[in-house]
């Protein structure tokens, strides 16, 4: 066993159309458990990945703090002590301005991108501090930099993440642990791609490769940064 594989990496949005790029990047090197919340989702992105001893399931709704804490423990009892989180879930609702947003709508944006990401975190920490290393990486958006007008909650969501992340960053100072997250564009996932060409689209590759590179060694002194990634070629 390599030594990456001896790190497992919790990864949360695993299913989505970000997720398959990410988890099948990581499989090279690292033993992956996804947390997933539905089974038809997970079974297609185990297909997806093919037959392989380093992808783990642990199915879990993210907006249960007692059931992601469960399924944080399950995933040590299955892998061993955890090295690192992915956290690539979070959601899109066009919600509109600040005059605009309803309430319900506010705290769901808040909670499918900010509260879930600080849930998650919470969880997965005490395992990595007895490791005495690892590495979060939480996928934000450039929304939470640029502050678009008209997706109040979506903005303001994305931009805590931002926020928390770089707070963790400072409490995990000399730890080992460091805590960073990516910001793409829009990204070329099926869905994107049947509204906008490839060419004006974040390649989902880019963000993987982004991804590996901050859990790996060659990463161990960045921590508390903010990644964009933009289309190819833009400025």
């Amino acid at each position: 066993m390599t030594q990456e594989a001896d790190r497992p990496i919790l990864i949360t949005g695993g299913t989505g159309g970000l997720g398959h790029t990410v988890v099948r990047q990581l499989l090279a090197n690292y033993t992956c458990v996804v947390l997933y919340r539905s089974p038809e989702a997970w079974a297609r992105l185990r297909q997806s990945c093919g037959d392989t001893a380093r992808l783990h399931g642990v199915e879990a709704d993210l907006t249960d703090e007692a059931a992601v804490r469960r399924a944080v423990e399950q995933a040590r009892a299955e892998v061993g002590l955890l090295y690192g989180l992915v956290h690539l879930a979070g959601g899109f609702l066009a919600g509109g301005s600040v005059e605009d947003t309803p309430t319900d709508t506010w705290n769901q944006l808040l909670s499918l991108n900010l509260t879930n990401a600080f849930v998650t975190m919470r969880a997965v920490l005490p395992q990595l501090r007895e490791r005495g290393a690892g590495r979060i990486v939480a996928v934000g958006s450039s929304a939470g930099t640029t502050k678009p007008a008209g997706i109040a909650g979506y903005v303001v969501a994305k931009a805590s993440l931002n926020v928390l992340t770089d707070v963790l960053a400072m409490e995990l100072k000399d730890t080992g642990i460091t805590a960073n997250v990516v910001l793409p564009s829009s990204l070329a996932t099926p869905e994107m791609l049947k509204e906008l060409s490839a060419d004006k689209l974040v390649p989902l590759e880019r963000v993987a490769a982004t991804i590996a590179f901050l859990l790996s060694d060659a990463a161990a002194s960045i921590t508390g940064a903010s990644i964009p990634i933009t289309v190819p070629g833009s400025a």
